[in-house]
């Protein structure tokens, strides 16, 4: 569930019935005039190039603004597990920023794929 998809949620469990009733009203009506957002395109990944000199924290500032599309919360774990290997484990930064550049790829290529369950 989205960010956006939560917090309607949220909100709509604080409405008296009959809002509820209003807004699902104004949702029918807006999916009616076509209004729905349709099957678009994946948004592509923003090209930004990669510093030859470039701190890990950086790097995964960069992969998020390249990657607008993917959500944060999915990519939390993983992407502190590679800063813990950096900083506490002493990999190097550029190696894991180059594990970071397939992660976020690998997220991208998942998130654009079509679903197994459609």
């Amino acid at each position: 569930m989205t960010q956006n998809e939560k917090k309607l949620l949220q909100q709509f469990r604080g409405l008296t019935e009959k809002q509820r009733e209003t807004l699902l009203d104004f949702a029918a009506f807006l999916a009616a005039r076509g209004e729905v957002a349709a099957a678009a395109e994946p948004i592509q990944p923003l090209p930004m190039e990669r510093p030859a000199q470039e701190s890990v924290v950086k790097a995964i500032k960069r992969l998020m603004a390249t990657y607008p599309m993917l959500e944060r919360n999915k990519l939390l774990h993983e992407t502190s597990n590679q800063m813990t290997r950096h900083v506490i484990h002493g990999i190097p930064a550029v190696t894991v920023i180059d594990d970071l550049e397939v992660l976020f790829r690998r997220h991208y290529e998942m998130h654009i794929a079509p679903s197994e369950k459609d």
